[in-house]
């Protein structure tokens, strides 16, 4: 769920391109571009406290009621499968954006509180991205972009095959720009308990087949998400691939994923 905040106080730079230093020789040419930002998973409480403040400040424009609940630091936030990334400028190391993600390895996702997922959902894993926030509407079209490479990294990292969100008009038009379809096609929009009881659609994006499905549509932000490698996007080491909660049971020592 997007809650941009309008503010004066950061402006986006031009981002650099260099000449590309990724790739194998059989991999698609690659650019690398420079953000004025960095996006990292959150490590401690200074972060998080950062990553907090622009949740509320988003969340207040729109829901000032349920941005009350939002001062302070989430049980969520400290679970088990669940990270939190934050946007950093690096000119001050100021907070301009956040995102949390929370696969179902060792939980429902939060979404299913208020519905149940179609078997060939709920059986897979999957990843739900929350409490998004930015922290200026201009510059905050290219954070919240960046946020969603990072989450769409994030998942092919760790191995999740189905990205899902929760979005509310008119933000929901955003998830269709992404090529996010809906997950009870022709059911609408339904309460959820987790982002204050408003109605949102539930919409899904199959990580497997993103690249392809965009090269198809001609996707406009193609090239940026698929072709160009962002240094910027700190995501940590390679991470041990995801393992349903059965799974886990079958082969403990591979079950468990790293802290977070």
């Amino acid at each position: 769920m997007i809650e941009p905040v309008t503010s004066a106080a950061f402006q986006p730079y031009r981002i650099k391109t260099l000449a590309s230093r990724v790739g194998a020789l059989n991999a698609p040419a690659m650019s690398e571009e420079l953000l004025p930002f960095t996006v990292r998973l959150v490590r401690d409480q200074d972060d998080l406290s950062k990553a907090v403040s622009i949740r509320h400040s988003a969340y207040a424009r729109h829901l000032p009621e349920f941005a009350q609940t939002l001062k302070s630091p989430e049980t969520a936030d400290a679970e088990n499968g669940v990270v939190v990334l934050l946007a950093e400028s690096k000119l001050d190391g100021s907070p301009l954006g956040t995102m949390r993600i929370q696969t179902n390895q060792f939980k429902p996702l939060s979404l299913e509180q208020s519905v149940v997922l179609p078997g060939w959902l709920k059986a897979r894993p999957l990843a739900e991205a929350t409490r998004l926030g930015v922290t200026n509407e201009k510059g905050g079209r290219l954070v919240t972009t960046v946020l969603f490479k990072a989450f769409f990294q994030y998942c092919q990292q760790i191995g999740i095959e189905w990205m899902v969100i929760t979005g509310r008009a008119p933000i929901d038009r955003q998830y269709e720009r992404l090529l996010f379809a809906d997950v009870f096609p022709g059911l609408g929009y339904i309460p959820f308990s987790h982002v204050g009881n408003l109605p949102h659609r539930v919409m899904s994006s199959n990580v497997e087949t993103a690249e392809e499905r965009w090269a198809a549509a001609k996707h406009p932000l193609f090239n940026f998400a698929f072709r160009t490698h962002h240094p910027d996007i700190q995501l940590g080491g390679t991470r041990q691939p995801y393992l349903p909660p059965m799974a886990m049971f079958v082969f403990p020592a591979h079950g468990a994923m790293l802290p977070m």
